[in-house]
């Protein structure tokens, strides 16, 4: 008997149904109200203000997809949203999952242009530039580098563990958004001073983060734009999620820049969702890359292998990958 089902086919074909459901709860701050308090399906529908049709199907949608629990009629989060769904916590990461709602999910409706235009789909259809939009609006900003910080938190801890931070006395994290990565390693490694490169319109955000860490005596910002201006005089360089926002030629030329900036030992860290090798695995990295057709003129997303052999073009040796948290890797490189 043939034991072959289309149900893998259904369950990716149909599986934006469950990515908004979940996508509205966050906007809805359905696991900011049930970390405050459980309730039951009437107090929950008041306080959310959802209507009587919808509510309860919702509801038990999220306990099916495993967002919620629900016992004796009392709704609760599941121990991993409340974690990260919870507004309140530092542990927050719906921030980027509040821009794919109010972005992300409308421009990759047109997904199938871009696969054959190889054009964005965002404002820019519209001739509006999201990104200076952004960095013009402070609280739109702060927002957003608010959810940068819980996209790298993650993969930050596990280069303060994992790298050899002993023989080095500065680095530099560039682009480095609301301040999360220089914070967590610095706060691993007292010996250890950081710079914190970007834009200058998040500095006052990225200070006072870095205030409120207690860590401003050990870690400063840098504003500039790394394709104009020189990279930091530091012994690390550290670049999250950036290569994979530009072109091939842009790519080269950021790893050209680090180069030179560092001294003879010194090392670059150039973490994404590191697509594996075979290009076989790693599907959200292939996702991601296509987000950046979405998104970006040309950037895409790269193998360890590619990286590697850019790296190595640059003028670094001894690179190698090493897995982090979720789809991320870091590609490590030193100067001779």
């Amino acid at each position: 008997m043939d034991a072959l089902t289309p149900d893998n086919i259904m369950k990716i074909g149909m599986g934006f149904w469950a990515s908004k459901t979940m996508l509205s709860a966050i906007e809805l701050g359905v696991f900011t109200e049930l970390a405050a308090r459980p309730a039951d399906l009437p107090a929950l529908q008041a306080r959310l203000g959802l209507h009587p049709r919808s509510a309860r199907d919702f509801l038990d949608a999220l306990v099916a997809l495993k967002l919620l629990e629900r016992e004796d009629g009392i709704y609760r989060n599941c121990p991993d949203t409340d974690r990260f769904l919870d507004r309140a916590k530092p542990s927050y990461v719906g921030g980027i999952l509040e821009m794919a709602n109010a972005r992300l999910y409308g421009f990759w409706g047109s997904l199938t242009e871009a696969l054959r235009t190889g054009e964005m789909q965002n404002e820019s259809k519209h001739k509006r530039d999201f990104f200076a939009a952004l960095y013009a609006e402070p609280e739109r900003l702060r927002s957003f580098l608010e959810a940068m910080s819980g996209l790298s938190a993650g993969a930050a801890q596990v280069i303060a563990a994992r790298f050899d931070w002993s023989k080095y006395a500065t680095f530099a994290d560039i682009g480095a958004a609301q301040g999360m990565v220089p914070v967590v390693i610095a706060r691993a490694h007292p010996h250890l001073k950081a710079i914190g490169f970007d834009l200058p319109a998040a500095q006052p955000i990225f200070e006072a983060f870095v205030a409120e860490q207690g860590l401003a005596d050990r870690i400063r910002f840098q504003g500039g734009n790394f394709f104009e201006d020189p990279l930091p005089d530091v012994d690390v360089i550290v670049m999250g999620h950036i290569l994979h926002d530009w072109n091939l030629a842009e790519k080269k030329l950021l790893l050209e820049k680090a180069f030179a900036a560092l001294p003879k030992g010194g090392a670059v860290i150039a973490y994404d969702a590191i697509i594996d090798d075979e290009r076989r695995e790693n599907a959200f990295g292939l996702l991601m890359s296509l987000n950046m057709l979405i998104e970006t003129p040309g950037g895409f997303d790269y193998s360890g292998a590619d990286c590697q052999a850019w790296m190595r073009e640059a003028g670094f040796v001894s690179t190698r990958v090493e897995p982090l948290v979720g789809p991320d890797s870091m590609v490590i490189g030193y100067k001779p």
